[in-house]
């Protein structure tokens, strides 16, 4: 049932609440901006923190020997910055003795593979190399 309430008027929203104009968009085109910008900084930072290893890749290196050092983490960093500037989503970074697989927006490293085991694999899911 509907029933009709007299003496109450139309709620307006305080003067704070009220959506205000700021340029061509409005209030989302400016909450799209700052949202644009936010992600350019979340970029840069992520760029110059490196490359993260996911608990797998950490096991994984563990299990196969391969030794994470600072100038690997450096060369993998250093993958992570060229595969971005071509727009490469994941990618195998490897040398001569092993290899590993990165997913380049995130900038983890997924799995490491040794020499041993890329002569047996084949990759797949990725669209991109770079050689360290």
């Amino acid at each position: 049932m509907i029933q009709r309430v007299s003496g109450l008027q139309p709620r307006t929203p305080a003067p704070e609440t009220q959506v205000q104009r700021r340029g061509p968009g409005g209030a989302f085109g400016a909450m799209l901006q700052q949202e644009l910008v936010r992600s350019g900084q979340e970029q840069q930072i992520q760029q110059t923190q490196g490359v993260e290893f996911s608990k797998h890749a950490i096991s994984r290196a563990q299990e196969r020997g391969i030794e994470v050092t600072p100038d690997l983490m450096d060369q993998l960093a250093g993958s992570v910055i060229r595969a971005q500037e071509k727009g490469a989503t994941n990618i195998l970074a490897m040398d001569g003795s092993r290899a590993f697989i990165i997913n380049v927006p995130n900038a983890k490293v997924i799995t490491t593979i040794t020499q041993e085991e890329m002569r047996q694999n084949i990759f797949t899911n990725i669209d991109g190399a770079v050689f360290l």
